[in-house]
């Protein structure tokens, strides 16, 4: 330990500074999660803080490491959010210009909050590690202070700080999954976790598409930068910190890909059993456990939720995809006789059968069907998959040939 960046101390003085600005996030037990996965579930609540992650963290740890001078000329960050809103809403709050540099494609609702903290916001370059680029430009050439949204000892014990709170709470737990993007957050919370609790087991978690830490740790070279946009945003780092990488390579256990599509079901998840809105990144603990609950069966798990700064229309979508997949949400095609009362028969069979019709395309023109007959393509909420097997048989014994649709089906598959 005390090889490594950072020790237990610096932890436990970054509580001492953000004490009283910093809120103790609550760390809940999750009981439907928990018998979803076999597993006994705990979950730190990150998304609780006044920017929706535990930046906050990090970024007050370090802005309260400035001197005068240094405050009074201000300070750059790059960020593709989180970080930005944590250091956009603390500089203001001290009194300290901020400029952030956030790559382009940035959700809108980062830019969004990071402005109305009071920050300068600059997009440049598409990717983070372009970001950082300019950062360090204005960094040299304005005399403004770097605050980096990982690889900084100040910053990584501010978000250890989530282990000192988080084993104060619930001390028996002998797992810890965190996400990992440049590797901050499970730098922090490895040291700290570590040091109260040395049998623990600190596991990372990181996308399939932006698997840098994860190669690292394996002695593969992290290869080229990832060009397709993940879900989990938020942890889309091409290259993690030097400080970090010497942190999670001597405390962390394991690291465990999620793909976009364990990620979305845990955002679901979290939503439909725990009632908590979370982003991708902060789902990506919870995606981990999902995609092999054989591996933590019995065991006490906490599960640091890191953000809850979704976009609204992506969460939409996300919802509306969950019902189609857990069958609550289809669309079915009946065939019908184009004669006056068929459409209100169909329909009222769906409705006798207690299903709901949010959609109805009725087609004569571009289907190959009878000239005398019509195909009607309809959209039902249901109760669950057994519901629909029993409208369609309602409706073919109706009169009324019915299929499921591809697409709008159980995982793309016609019943």
């Amino acid at each position: 330990m005390n090889e490594l960046p950072l020790t237990i101390a610096a932890v436990r003085q970054a509580a001492a500074a953000i004490e009283g600005a910093i809120a103790h996030t609550p760390a809940i037990a999750a009981p439907a999660i928990s018998e979803l996965v076999g597993a006994e579930v705990h979950l730190k609540l990150e998304t609780l803080h006044r920017t929706g992650s535990f930046k906050e963290r990090g970024a007050l740890a370090k802005l309260l490491t400035l001197d005068p001078g240094a405050r009074r000329a201000g300070v750059v960050a790059m960020s593709a959010g989180n970080h930005a809103q944590g250091v956009a809403y603390h500089a203001r709050r001290l009194g300290i210009p901020a400029t952030i540099v956030m790559p382009e494609g940035t959700p809108f609702i980062k830019i969004d909050r990071t402005e109305a903290y009071g920050a300068t916001v600059l997009l440049k370059g598409n990717s983070l590690a372009a970001a950082r680029q300019a950062a360090d430009a204005l960094a040299r050439d304005e005399g403004l202070a770097l605050v980096h949204p990982y690889d900084d000892p100040a910053v990584i014990a501010g978000q250890g700080t989530i282990a000192l709170e988080l084993l104060a709470d619930q001390p028996n737990l002998d797992t810890i999954f965190v996400p990992i993007g440049g590797g901050g957050l499970i730098s922090g919370i490895a040291v700290a976790a570590k040091a109260l609790k040395p049998e623990i087991e600190i596991i990372g978690v990181q996308s399939t598409l932006y698997p840098s830490m994860y190669r690292l740790m394996r002695g593969e070279d992290p290869g080229p930068p990832a060009a397709a946009a993940t879900l989990a945003e938020g942890i889309a780092v091409k290259e993690p910190g030097q400080l970090t990488r010497r942190i999670v390579k001597a405390l962390v256990s394991d690291i465990l890909l999620v793909d976009d599509v364990t990620i979305e079901r845990a955002i679901e998840v979290l939503l439909e059993r725990q009632k908590l809105v979370v982003e991708g990144a902060g789902a990506a603990g919870l995606a981990a456990v999902l995609a092999a609950p054989e591996r933590f069966r019995g065991r006490r798990v906490g599960i640091v939720i890191c953000g809850g700064n979704i976009d609204a229309r992506l969460l939409a979508s996300i919802l509306m995809r969950g019902l189609v997949h857990a069958g609550r949400l289809v669309r079915l095609r009946s065939e019908l006789p184009d004669i006056p009362g068929a459409l209100s028969r169909l329909s009222g069979v769906i409705g006798k059968h207690s299903g709901n019709i949010v959609e109805v395309h009725h087609q004569r023109l571009f289907h190959d069907t009878s000239v005398k007959r019509a195909e009607l393509d309809v959209v039902v909420e249901t109760q669950n998959r057994r519901h629909v097997e029993v409208l369609i048989a309602a409706l073919i014994a109706a009169g009324f040939p019915t299929h499921l649709l591809p697409n709008g089906g159980f995982d793309g598959e016609e019943a």
